[in-house]
């Protein structure tokens, strides 16, 4: 029987799944990010996990690999293949791999990527995804990859979460940012503005449409997530594409109206899936 403990560490959380003959037994979240662990102690936070889950293997993806985690695991460049991160994984004790980042680099502009590889290449290897298919991760720093033969062929990562984030604390637009975000009217406006291509002109907007009393009160948040989710789709996706989407319910919701805005269309992967498909994979090649 293969049994092994698959983690994905991220900055601020952490996900483990005990996984048996390739199916996910038992799965625990918690708030353990690289973030939360004191420099030096990610030697004790493994051996807790190893002590919780009986001593078995361990593969661990994400930020822990990164050069802020517990081992810099480096990166594959792409194309990438999950037979290229198995190779290129990183075993800092016995029984423990962390898997590589991968990393692109075109015409000067770089690009990488940690976790979500293990996600990408696990959806196409467990046939959720055509060979050839556009996947969407949104998020914070959303991803944009597109898959080639079943490798990760090339990939770009939009700040769309993020510079919602700091508009709504830091902007002057951000005391209009009050109400929630939903998919209705405002998100809607907000992406049609966006393919106006004057994003910085239609955030300052925001303000002026308060001043004057052209907007709703309350709906200022939407029509900003429109106009950045717009902005990000409209400048990745074309017409007539179908997009896959790793993404939780509401924010798949309205990365699926954008996209249906543009007139693709879209399918929803499962990620959690999509990561245990992908990490089984490597812990297959890595014997």
């Amino acid at each position: 029987m293969s049994r092994f403990l698959a983690v994905d560490w991220g900055t601020t959380n952490r996900r483990a799944y005990l996984v048996e003959d390739g199916a996910v037994v038992a799965t625990t979240r918690d708030d353990r990010g690289i973030l939360a662990v004191e420099p030096g102690g990610f030697d004790a936070e493994v051996a807790s996990l190893r002590a919780r889950y009986s001593d078995v293997p361990i593969v661990l993806a994400g930020m822990v690999g990164s050069n802020r985690g517990w081992i810099d695991a480096g990166y594959v460049a792409a194309p990438a293949t999950i037979d290229a991160l198995a190779a290129k994984a990183v075993r800092p004790i016995d029984g423990v791999a962390i898997v590589p980042g991968v990393s692109r680099s075109v015409a000067g502009r770089g690009d990488v990527m940690r976790g979500e590889e293990v996600q990408l290449l696990g959806a196409a290897a467990a046939g959720m995804v055509p060979p050839d298919s556009l996947l969407c991760q949104p998020g914070t720093h959303c991803k944009w990859a597109w898959m080639k033969d079943g490798a990760l062929a090339d990939f770009v990562t939009a700040m769309t979460g993020e510079l919602f984030a700091l508009l709504k604390a830091h902007a002057l637009i951000g005391q209009e940012m009050t109400g929630a975000v939903a998919d209705d009217t405002a998100f809607g406006e907000g992406v049609a503005d966006a393919g106006r291509d004057d994003l910085l002109g239609a955030l300052f907007g925001v303000r002026a449409a308060s001043v004057l009393g052209l907007r709703v009160a309350g709906t200022a948040a939407s029509y900003v997530s429109g106009l950045l989710i717009g902005t990000d789709v409209r400048a990745h996706v074309r017409p007539g594409e179908t997009v896959y989407l790793l993404a939780d319910e509401a924010l798949g919701a309205l990365y699926a109206r954008a996209i249906g805005m543009v007139g693709a269309s879209t399918q929803r992967i499962d990620s959690h899936a999509a990561f245990v498909a992908g990490v089984t994979r490597i812990e297959e090649l890595l014997g």
